[in-house]
């Protein structure tokens, strides 16, 4: 054994937080181990570990408890001690768990997932494992192309877990007690809406996400976990709505989690009550892809307020839309302290905003920024995309130009800090550029240093991402079998923490791809011909593939979409009949 006297952060690995639910293993039927593939405070932040863990636990017969990604000094510690991968809340080794369930939230955790399960003594691959392995589930936002890790996970969930994992496990429960296989439980799990089993999938069957569509009468946690350390979201969170009505082109999150559907202020406002009495936060967030699309925002912030202006409570809002920013909602979010504002613009022009169906123009940017200066902020930060489809020079420096623009609407004697982020854009699944190439390493390179050197004011402030990381992501996330086996090559060569810059090697990665005959720059920036068949057609999210080409097409054509709010496009979610495709009658 060992002292975690020895590790960076020792609280990581402990446990024994407040409101942690901790049960007896041998009282229950079935034990579920929730696995995020990155460090505890990047995974304690995640509402959808939160929701799960409260869902799963709220089972009479299952247990469900959380494991992380270790650090590098205490898995260093955990391999030269032989101590298997084990759970936060009673310390069992990974490996004597019923069910491992991992969240893919994101392409660049993949090889910590791999690295996890050999910590456990699990095998990578599933045709290696035997009855005495623990089953190996997958779901999140990644899992529309679930064919990139086809090898090494035994079933999917596909869309939103909380119906569907209960179903998951009254199954497996019921073929434990009467003494039937694992393997047996898998192949009747094909059964059940939303999930994919690699082994036994009848390619002629599409699998059909799951969504909720009554969150108000939806299991929630209003009685979080409280880390003992600073998370990344240190912060109580409240979900307003899932899906987004806006339709920008190049967001895979504002497709796949169609359609909307909010929940009601008045279950909002019981929650933030029940949240702040129970968890001692200082700070709630709204959580939603576009906060400020709720409908009812103004009920909402008021009846909040009345909770969290007494106990001297932050309201928080990650991220608004430019064009429904107004003075009554500023005025509400800094009723209690003021922190800076966070907007997305995406693009520098209007032309190329088109192109991605913003739907923001200048003027409402440039207003924003008077509404910002009228409420007394010194802060702004600004987003933006790099290698967008058409983008040209001229939409590159126009980035420049907005953030001087939004600068001189504060004047520059003003105590203003503007802050201007770029990332590239990556091609992702059921996205209308789904199809589109990523701009080369040597195109990345050269827009980057363009911008920087319109960027020369001192009060704007410039951040960009890395572009290998970029690169990366993007050969995985529209991958297919053969990049499966790259991540495994990746991660036997020692691949792990990619979305760390401190531990990401692009050499490696490089090296991954060539040893499975890949080309990692050719795979990230191919464009895909219109008409192929792609690794994740057998995927159904609800939006047609008819609609994605049209968007496509409407993209190059520099056409805009409407919101679902004010005209129907017919994308197609309306067959799950609920949300905001019932408001609009198109049902």
């Amino acid at each position: 054994m060992f002292d975690l006297i020895n590790v960076e952060k020792p609280a990581r690995y402990t446990g024994g937080e407040f409101n942690e639910i901790v049960k007896n293993h041998a009282e229950m039927l079935s034990s579920y181990a929730f696995c995020f593939p990155d460090t505890y405070e990047v995974g304690m932040s995640h509402l959808g570990m939160r929701i799960m863990y409260y869902v799963i636990n709220k089972r009479e017969s299952t247990v469900c408890e959380r494991v992380f990604a270790p650090w590098i000094d205490m898995e260093k510690l955990m391999r030269a001690n032989n101590i298997p991968l084990f759970s936060l809340e009673t310390k069992k080794p990974l490996g004597e768990f019923d069910i491992v369930g991992f969240t893919l939230q994101y392409e660049m955790s993949y090889t910590n997932i791999l690295n996890m399960l050999d910590l456990s003594n699990i095998p990578i691959r599933r045709i290696m494992r035997t009855e005495k392995h623990p089953i190996i589930m997958a779901g999140g936002p990644c899992a529309v192309n679930s064919v990139t890790l086809n090898e090494v996970v035994d079933m999917f969930i596909i869309g939103e877990a909380e119906e569907v994992i209960n179903e998951v496990l009254d199954l497996y429960e019921d073929i434990k007690k009467e003494g039937l296989s694992k393997d047996y439980f898998l192949r009747k799990a094909t059964q059940i809406e939303g999930v994919y089993v690699p082994k036994y999938h009848d390619l002629k069957k599409k699998v059909r996400k799951r969504i909720i569509k009554d969150l108000n009468n939806v299991s929630f946690p209003t009685n979080p976990i409280v880390p003992y350390l600073n998370i990344v979201h240190d912060r109580a969170s409240l979900e307003l709505f899932r899906g987004c009505i806006r339709g920008c082109r190049f967001c895979q999150a504002g497709f796949i989690y169609r359609p909307v559907r909010e929940k009601k202020a008045s279950t909002l406002i019981a929650q933030t009550e029940k949240i702040l009495c129970e968890t001692g936060y200082d700070e709630i967030g709204m959580v939603s892809l576009s906060t400020s699309d709720f409908s009812d925002l103004k009920t909402l912030c008021d009846g909040m307020l009345e909770h969290t202006e007494k106990r001297m409570v932050n309201l928080s809002v990650p991220s608004m839309r430019i064009d429904n920013f107004s003075i009554d909602l500023m005025k509400k979010i800094q009723k209690v302290r003021k922190s800076g504002l966070t907007f997305a613009p995406e693009a520098g022009s209007q032309r190329l905003r088109d192109v991605i169906n913003k739907n923001i123009t200048e003027e409402e940017i440039l207003n924003s920024a008077r509404i910002a200066k009228e409420g007394g902020y010194d802060s702004i930060k600004l987003y933006f995309m790099l290698g967008l489809p058409t983008e040209t020079d001229e939409d590159v420096i126009a980035i420049a130009d907005l953030a001087k623009k939004i600068l001189d609407v504060f004047g520059r004697k003003s105590r203003i800090n503007i802050t201007v982020s770029t990332s590239f854009f990556i091609p992702k699944p059921f996205t209308p550029f789904q199809w589109c190439s990523q701009i080369s390493k040597e195109e990345m390179i050269r827009r980057q240093k363009l911008l920087k050197s319109h960027m020369q004011d001192k009060k704007i402030k410039y951040n960009w991402h890395e572009f290998d990381t970029s690169i990366v992501e993007s050969a995985i996330s529209r991958g297919d079998k053969t990049i499966g086996e790259v991540i495994i090559k990746a991660w036997e060569k020692g691949c792990k923490f990619d979305s760390w810059n401190e531990f990401f090697n692009m050499e490696k990665w490089v090296e991954a791809f060539n040893d499975c005959s890949l080309d990692i720059y050719e795979c990230a920036s191919r464009q895909i011909p219109i008409d192929n068949e792609l690794p994740w057609d057998f995927i159904d999210v609800g939006i047609t593939k008819s609609f994605l080409k049209s968007e496509y097409d409407k993209a190059f054509k520099e056409k805009t979409t409407e919101n679902c709010r004010a005209k129907c496009s017919t994308c197609g979610i309306a067959k799950y009949k609920c949300g905001v495709c019932l408001e609009n009658n198109q049902i």
